[in-house]
């Protein structure tokens, strides 16, 4: 049985009044703290996070944007929110674009014949029927990619053989993912045919990862293909063995005209300063090939249970609590442009944005980009989620990418680092499944969440307005 919250405030009064005065008297009560370390002790205790993304995978799957089940989610989403007791439930209509990934295969002719594991980069146009043979040029980066001479490439498949790193942040995947992005029109550009690139992920499993590409208007649209690290390790030795090397690849990627889905909003009601939105989002749609449980509905999962513990508290925020399940985060931000651009004036009464999606966790660091003024209150958000392992980070961090167009208007973000050691061996790739998600793990990102987000819509003052140069 969990103990609620309101029976728990004499023993966090007692606790949490170690706690700095100077940053209390200015943001917050001693109740409103006590609250604070009662939601983190509740979540820890257990929630119902795990229920919502089996729900949402058993449910729905896969939900690539504009597909069948991207339509289903935004029903199961709706449905969800209003049962779980949300306010002001309602759909948002996003035009998202909708590519099919059809099928695809990769094959190594010469010299020594096998099949490897591959699938097409989203966004990417397909072969011809016959499929595209040619020769490899292997190149060991994206940098090597564009010190090539002009038409080094040309009738070539380049094969880029860049390792992603793995970190305990995005850093790893930041500085490789530009080869799924920029590769593939830098290799048109050089008269290559096709793009082959070692995946952009960490997982040792004869897996590949797929995600966006962006064909720049400057250069002709070739075939982009990713394959597993296994497989790349079987392409780079050949190569190395100094026999020329010659790929077979065919895709049925295709691009069809754009379809409807659609944000999905719903709300905890504020109380004296109603009229004022801290932010929870994350996204609904997912890549094709697995389920979608790891990214993002793990992030779903979080900002939906964190709000509905605040939802069920004796006290209410002062503040409005607002959930975002974003449409098409995967392929082009179409639900994050169209929220911005909805809200309007609304978002000069938008106090602080938080997103979830980088898996499940758990929460090791709290960074922001605030106002330095408000740098203070961030502290002490961190200090009551220090018994959690959550250190203390930097102001100028992103905040996520449907945050972009709000922080772009000024809005300030908080940012609770997710820890992505192993989840770049899931993420946009067919091992991205119920099994790998750990209902602990995902308590504990619940609980840094409700914290946050309560301490946000409680706190005296706001995190101010992003100078223009802190936007971008």
């Amino acid at each position: 049985m969990k103990v609620m919250a309101a029976a728990v405030f004499p023993l966090f009064f007692a606790i949490e009044t170690l706690a700095p005065r100077v940053s209390r008297a200015a943001d917050w009560t001693d109740q409103d703290l006590a609250t604070a370390a009662a939601l983190r002790d509740q979540a820890l205790s257990g929630t119902q996070a795990f229920d919502h993304v089996s729900s949402l995978v058993t449910e729905v799957g896969p939900r690539f944007a504009g597909s069948a089940e991207d339509a289903a989610a935004v029903r199961w989403a709706v449905n969800k929110l209003g049962n779980l007791g949300f306010e002001r439930v309602r759909s948002q209509d996003v035009l998202v674009p909708h590519w099919v990934r059809g099928s695809a295969s990769l094959s190594i002719l010469t010299p020594y014949p096998q099949p490897l594991e591959a699938v097409a980069l989203g966004g990417s146009v397909g072969t011809p029927d016959e499929g595209i043979e040619a020769p490899v040029l292997a190149v060991a980066s994206l940098d090597a990619l564009n010190a090539l001479e002009p038409n080094a490439a040309n009738g070539k498949i380049v094969f880029i053989d860049q390792r992603m790193p793995r970190t305990r942040d995005v850093s790893g995947y930041a500085s490789t993912v530009g080869i799924r992005v920029q590769g593939p029109s830098i290799a048109a550009n050089l008269g290559a045919v096709a793009l082959v690139i070692r995946s952009v992920g960490t997982s040792p499993d004869r897996v590949a990862h797929t995600g966006s590409l962006v064909y720049r208007t400057d250069a002709p649209r070739i075939p982009a293909f990713a394959v597993s690290n296994p497989d790349a390790d079987v392409l780079a030795r050949q190569i190395k063995g100094g026999k020329p090397v010659r790929l077979r690849v065919r895709s049925t990627s295709r691009e069809l005209p754009p379809a409807w889905s659609a944000n999905v909003i719903g709300e905890i009601a504020g109380t004296d300063r109603a009229s004022e939105i801290v932010l929870l989002g994350a996204h609904l749609d997912s890549w094709d090939l697995g389920h979608g449980a790891i990214d993002d509905g793990a992030g779903v999962a979080i900002v939906t249970e964190a709000a509905r513990l605040i939802s069920k508290l004796n006290r209410k925020p002062s503040r409005t609590i607002r959930v975002v399940l974003f449409a098409n985060e995967e392929f082009g931000l179409s639900g994050a442009r169209e929220y911005a651009k909805v809200a309007g004036d609304e978002i000069a009464r938008h106090v602080i944005a938080m997103e979830a999606d980088l898996g499940q966790g758990p929460v090791w660091k709290i960074e922001s980009r605030v106002d330095p003024q408000a740098l203070p209150a961030v502290a002490q958000i961190q200090t009551v989620l220090s018994s959690l392992n959550i250190e203390p980070g930097n102001n100028d961090v992103g905040g996520g990418s449907d945050l972009r167009p709000l922080r772009e208007a000024g809005v300030p973000v908080l940012d609770l680092a997710l820890d992505a050691t192993t989840y770049f061996d899931l993420h946009h790739t067919a091992n991205d499944t119920l099994t790998q998600v750990d209902p602990k793990t995902l308590d504990q990102s619940v609980a840094a969440y409700a914290v946050a987000a309560w301490m946000a819509a409680t706190k005296q003052g706001d995190f101010g307005r992003l100078a223009e140069d802190a936007r971008k």
